[in-house]
């Protein structure tokens, strides 16, 4: 054995070590022992308390610091829960607001913890940003802290109302999804972009588990599977999925050798996570509709095809379409958009060398797509009221972008929408999630070797092992491991392109 691969092997097991620790991913509801009742907050302790509230796209946390053998304890608990069930799971009423969560102060694992936020009896609630709980603490005689201990909550209905006058909204404990939603406008807020990040980890694990349920890793498919998943690999916002993308390209072969049966690849690349353990959350937070059969994974899927495009550089540019597009024609399962997606991609005559060319055409086309379907969804009503199809962006957003509109025609100055598009699926967009510190730099900017744009074959690339190698220690190795095994190695394949962009 290599002492190359050994080294992977000891960093991999650490890794998945270190996910263990956490008792419990955000996204489950355990049933209690009794099996009666299930728990919707997230219990912590001082293996995953800083994780899990660095990591959460909520936008306020409630920490309860408790002790199992405490009656009033256990009497609260279910009031407790009453309001957790609101905010918390993928089955949450209002997600993406408040992470409900607890600590047992009777675990000596936590003893620490609870010191650190002066917990001098039970229960003790406190309200704040996620944020601010990590490696926080709480002094009563602390005159400013964005940590404020909750003094009315004894009773759902009093908990739940203080919470709403905190965050200025009017919700029930008996609300049923999408009843008295307080969705936020994205057209004149370009700081509310920033929460899509979670959105575009939603979107990728749905994608490959869409790909997985439909068995569709099939020899002719492996191809634009890899070539998506190289772009990830350097490209994609979330640290995460990028990550998670690099693990699935490593071990490709052994997932999915040839003449394998799809239940056997299916199973076997389930339990890769390409975005992690606690991904798909189960809801959207900036691609939320107002109603249950709109946006979600069609707005999380548009925003990373934009974040990809902003992030390349020119070099890349004719293979993010082509890898995009292979993409959509190969995996999209809405036959009558893949349809129409095919024909904008075949409509190409001649191959991108600018970034900046890619990135406006991905904008055109999705504002062809919006005029389209906006037309359709007005004849048959099937329109979300709070979030209609439109131009992108509007002006709201950026005045700059116009020159000139009137009812007939808009023209565009695409150097102020170019200068637009960077910004906002660029910086704005990995803001909030940078300033968590779960996102990490981009690393490396190429992904292709100048050989793969001009042959028939696929070949993993340079820059995707010097991007990971950028990332962290043990995600070093592997990246040094993977490129080890596979510098010299392609994927030959049939041609699967469209006809029109197969130069």
């Amino acid at each position: 054995m290599s002492r190359t691969l050994l080294v992977l092997i000891v960093c991999l097991s650490a890794l998945r070590l270190g996910a263990s620790l956490g008792s419990r991913s955000i996204l489950r509801a355990v049933a209690d022992k009794n099996g009666d009742s299930e728990d919707y907050a997230v219990d912590l302790n001082t293996t995953n308390f800083d994780a899990v509230l660095r990591d959460t796209p909520a936008t306020f946390a409630v920490v309860e610091f408790f002790a199992h053998w405490c009656p009033a304890c256990r009497n609260y608990k279910p009031h407790y829960e009453k309001v957790a069930r609101l905010f918390n799971g993928p089955n949450a009423v209002h997600p993406g607001k408040v992470l409900m969560t607890r600590v047992d102060c009777a675990l000596k694992i936590n003893t620490n913890l609870c010191d650190k936020f002066s917990v001098g009896h039970y229960p003790m609630l406190f309200w704040g940003p996620p944020s601010k709980f990590v490696s926080g603490s709480w002094d009563p005689k602390q005159e400013k802290s964005e940590i404020r201990n909750i003094d009315n909550g004894r009773t759902a209905e009093k908990l739940l109302n203080w919470i709403n006058e905190q965050i200025g909204s009017s919700f029930g404990l008996d609300d049923k999804k999408f009843e008295n939603e307080h969705l936020s406008s994205n057209i004149s807020d370009p700081g509310q972009i920033a929460r899509a990040v979670y959105d575009v980890e939603e979107a990728t694990s749905t994608a490959f588990d869409i790909i997985l349920e439909h068995k569709m890793i099939k020899s002719e498919t492996r191809a634009p599977l890899i070539k998506f998943l190289q772009l990830l690999v350097v490209h994609h916002p979330s640290m995460r999925c990028r990550k998670g993308s690099a693990e699935i390209l490593v071990n490709f072969d052994e997932l999915s050798p040839a003449n394998t049966k799809q239940e056997e690849v299916a199973g076997a690349v389930k339990n890769f996570q390409i975005c992690g353990k606690d991904v798909p959350r189960g809801y959207w937070i900036f691609c939320r509709g107002s109603k249950n059969d709109t946006r979600g994974f069609s707005c999380g899927l548009w925003v990373l095809l934009h974040s990809l495009s902003v992030r390349i550089e020119d070099g890349e540019s004719q293979f993010a379409f082509t890898t995009i597009c292979d993409f959509v024609h190969t995996f999209f399962v809405c036959e009558e958009c893949r349809q129409h997606f095919y024909e904008m991609c075949s409509s190409m005559s001649s191959p991108f060398n600018k970034a900046r060319d890619f990135a406006l055409w991905l904008w055109r086309t999705h504002n062809k797509v919006n005029e389209r379907l906006s037309k359709e969804e007005e004849t048959m009503g099937t329109a979300d009221p709070k979030f209609p199809k439109m131009i992108w962006p509007p002006m709201q957003l950026c005045a700059s972008c116009y020159r000139s509109r009137n009812s007939q025609k808009i023209e565009w100055d695409e150097d102020e929408v170019h200068t637009f598009l960077t910004n906002y699926y660029g910086k704005t967009l990995i803001s909030l999630y940078k300033s968590n510190s779960a996102l990490g730099n981009a690393g490396a900017k190429g992904i292709l070797d100048e050989s793969t744009t001009s042959t028939n074959v696929v070949a993993v690339p340079v820059g995707a092992a010097l991007a990971i190698a950028l990332a962290s220690c043990a995600f070093g190795v592997l990246a040094c491991y993977w490129r080890s095994q596979q510098k010299s190695r392609k994927y030959y394949h049939q041609r699967y392109s469209l006809k029109k962009y197969d130069y």
